[in-house]
């Protein structure tokens, strides 16, 4: 089994909520949805931890309550975390809105038969061969 989050003590087996652990993660959802960043929402909760297990804290589903864990936090503490996390990352340009599919270029086909004519000056020369140039777009699927 991986780790066992902080706020959770194992005892035979079995999860138990500590409870001042349990204290402490509360009030870093609290402190961290009332504005305090991470690091300090952590330190107002006496949570001696790196920002990343902090952030971490903040998105662990185990504190709702599953299977096997008690449930730390209700469900709309959870998300109000949640919600104020993808406000902040927005506000500091860390999340970008997906941008508009770029619409594919049509795709020509080009033809030109030989010259029927021929024109002792060059440009005149080029100028008709031009002019005999067909393009046809071509539908997608077809060769």
């Amino acid at each position: 089994m991986a780790h066992t989050p902080y706020g959770y003590i194992i005892k035979n087996g079995i999860a138990f909520i500590d409870d001042k652990l349990a204290n402490q993660v509360k009030e870093l959802f609290h402190a961290y949805i009332s504005g305090f960043s991470l690091v300090d929402a952590a330190k107002r909760a006496g949570i001696k931890r790196c920002h990343s297990s902090i952030a971490k804290m903040l998105t662990c589903k185990r504190y709702l309550g599953d299977a096997f864990y008690p449930p730390i936090i209700d469900e709309d503490t959870f998300k109000q975390a949640e919600a104020e996390k993808i406000k902040r990352a927005r506000m500091l340009g860390r999340i970008r809105e997906k941008a508009e599919p770029k619409k594919s270029l049509e795709r020509m086909r080009f033809s030109a038969p030989s010259p029927e004519t021929l024109y002792e000056d060059p440009f005149t020369q080029a100028e008709y061969a031009y002019s005999l140039i067909e393009s046809e777009v071509i539908a997608d699927g077809q060769s």
